[in-house]
Parts: C-alpha cells; structure tokens; sequence
C-alpha cells in the first residue's frame, strides 16, 4: 500500500493519519475536509468556546511542530466512491484515487421538518461556523430555547443561562436523556437545569416555529407558544455516508464494519461518528458518537488496512462520555437497555452528586456519574474488566 486517502479532516481522520504514519506507513497521504478549517475539537464548542473563554487557536488539534507529510484538501465535499480503483470523488470535479480509504466523514446535526430551521436565529450546533454563528446571537439575545435534552443540548443551556439568558429546554421524551439513562437518572440530570431557573419542558413535542425572517417562538403541540430570540435544534445527528450510496459499501446507521473498522469493501475502513463498528460483546453493530470513540478506534482501522484486513481487533471497552453543566462533571460508560435496573452506590440525587450502576441479570453493564470522579474511574475500569472477561 503506497497511498492512503483520508475523508474526513476531523478528530477521528486527524487520528487515523497518525496511527497509519506511527505504524510505518510512509507512503503518500491525503486528507480531504469539507470545512476550510484544520482539525478542531468539538467538545468545547457548545461549552468554552461558547462562552468565549477560548478561541479558535485553543480548539487546534495539531501540535507546532507536527508534520504528517499530508497533502491537505480542504473546503471541499466527497461526492462519491468508485469502489474499482477506489477512486474518491470529489464536489469540485476533481478526484483522488488511492490504495486504501478511511471513511472519517462524521455525522450531520438533524434539523427540524419543514422550512422554519431558514428563519434567522434558529442554529444547529456540529461545526466551527456553527458555534461562530450561535455565539453571535447568544450575545445579543434573552431568550433562548433548547429543542432537544440531549448532552448538546444540555451544554448548550448550561452555557447559555452563563451568560444571562432566560433558557427553556423542550423535550419529546418523559425525562432528558431518558432513551439512553432511563427515566430516573433522566430525571436527576434534568434537576440540574431546573436548580439554575431553566425551564424543563418534557413529554411534549414542538409544533413549528414563529417569526417573518428571524425567529420569535416555538409553538408546541399542546397548544403553547414559547417566546424566543434564539433557538438551539439538539435533535440528534445522522451519519454523513449520502456520497457513499451505490458505491457497494454496506451502509444502514453509518458505515457497517467489521469489529476491525474494515467495511465491505476491500481496501476501505470507516472510523468516527459515520462508523457502525461491529461489536462482539454486543453481537450487534453501533456507532460510537463520543470523543473517546474517535480517538481509539483509529488505531485499529489503521492496522486493519495496512494488514489488508488480518489484523487481530481488540476487545472493544465500553462507550465512555463525559459532560460539564452547570459547573458539575457528568460521565457515563457503558451499554443500557430498558429493563435494567439501576441503584444509585455514591452519594444521592438529592445532593446532586452520585454514582449509579446499571445492571442487568446482576451483573454491571453502566455506571453513571456526576462530580464522582474518582468513584466512576473504578467502576469504568471494572465494566471494562467485565466486558472483555
């Protein structure tokens, strides 16, 4: 292998090309990135950056003195593959073919149905020039509503009433987080915006939005009109594999992979947000969507496509994200389903600092925590244990 083709100029693109480069590979590599920008971290984002306690020279990823040796191809878009002589091809009509591709292409914020996300001051919040344009409004406006309880969502609140604003969070589901934590931890995470004056609306879903050419309110379901100078739409993200359709990559949630990051085709791995790793632990595919994710998984890719596939995969650790609202730490580890129970084995909700384990059939399979730091990292090692024991 003598040219590798990175799509996707992110956390988990940025990864892969030093795994590849510390592994041996000294052949020709090109990263092509939809944004003008070089990699950035993302998870400050919706939290320092926000704030503008940072700016974007703190978000850079690349160390001064880091060289990869890397032809950079930025601002523009892959719009398709040609899996024959796996040939990238690109929006500007340009391509790139090469002996190997890592597919690193993210995912893509979801917006609401319908033309209203156009109306000025309605934001998503996935990249740079996202962030650049929700904090431009943030510090004008007064009031700002959170479409969707999820960890963006949340940080974004949290920043948010940081910086004066009257913040309302409008939730489908009982309680935040309640698909992936469950009602009762969803219920406790969601006590920790209501302690700082947010407006926690759950249960119901938002109808639409109000405004002639910028945004003035919410309209929910049941009849309610939120007023608002900015709204935040937190309702998940989809992975970014539209330009590998027809390609003869299997697609469904992400790139499907094998448990090493290669996919369907020969020659191809798939890392990052889009990738649908299959998981033996599990004996299912899915995407892991955390910074954690994306920093470890590259190594692994790199060695399966340099190996052309033979390289033994790792056991997977368990998924592990972490959280800062409102000042308080929220970490979590692990896979939940309904039907597990959970006991909180630190602290208490009350105190708004806890640990809680999930477990299933008795036997741990999550743990929770919010400013018990040194608490979770015992028990985040343990599941680990557990998993690959």
């Amino acid at each position: 292998m003598r040219s590798v083709a990175i799509v996707g100029a992110s956390l988990a693109g940025l990864y892969t090309a030093r795994a590849l480069r510390d592994q041996g590979f000294d052949g020709t590599l090109t990263i092509i990135g939809s944004e003008r920008h070089r990699p950035y971290d993302r998870p400050p984002l919706s939290k320092e950056f926000l704030a503008g306690r940072i700016t974007e020279a703190d978000l850079a990823l690349e160390t001064e003195d880091e060289d990869l040796g890397a032809e950079w191809r930025l601002g523009v878009r892959a719009s398709g593959l040609d899996r024959h002589d796996r040939r990238v091809l690109l929006a500007d009509g340009t391509s790139i073919t090469a002996d190997g591709v890592v597919v690193a292409t993210g995912a893509t914020a979801r917006s609401l149905p319908g033309d209203s996300p156009s109306l000025r001051g309605v934001h998503t919040l996935r990249s740079l020039d996202d962030a650049l344009a929700l904090r431009a409004d943030l510090v004008t406006g007064r009031r700002l509503v959170v479409i969707g309880a999820g960890f963006i969502g949340a940080e974004v609140a949290s920043t948010a009433r940081e910086l004066g604003l009257g913040v309302t969070i409008v939730e489908t589901a009982p309680a935040p987080l309640a698909r992936a934590l469950g009602g009762e931890m969803g219920t406790a995470l969601g006590a920790l915006h209501e302690d700082r004056g947010v407006l926690l609306i759950c249960g119901v879903a938002v109808q639409g939005l109000t405004g002639d050419d910028r945004v003035d309110g919410v309209l929910l379901a049941d009849g309610r009109r939120l007023d608002a100078d900015v709204v935040l739409v937190g309702i998940g993200a989809r992975p970014e594999t539209g330009w590998l359709e027809g390609s003869g990559v299997d697609l469904g949630d992400g790139v499907l992979c094998d448990s090493g990051g290669g996919t369907s085709v020969p020659g191809v791995v798939a890392v990052g947000d889009c990738a649908s790793w299959f998981d033996p632990g599990l004996g299912h595919h899915h995407r892991v969507e955390h910074w954690t994710g994306a920093v470890h998984r590259p190594t692994v890719a790199a060695a399966t496509l340099l190996s052309g596939g033979t390289a033994p995969a790792p056991p997977q650790a368990p998924p592990y994200l972490w959280s800062d609202q409102y000042g308080r730490r929220i970490q979590f580890a692990g896979h939940t389903r309904p039907g597990d129970s959970v006991t909180v084995e630190e602290g208490d909700v009350a105190s708004r600092s806890f640990l809680a384990v999930y477990r299933r059939e008795d036997r741990p399979v999550a743990v929770l925590g919010v400013d018990q730091v040194r608490q979770f990292t015992r028990w985040r090692r343990r599941l680990g244990t557990v998993s690959t024991g």
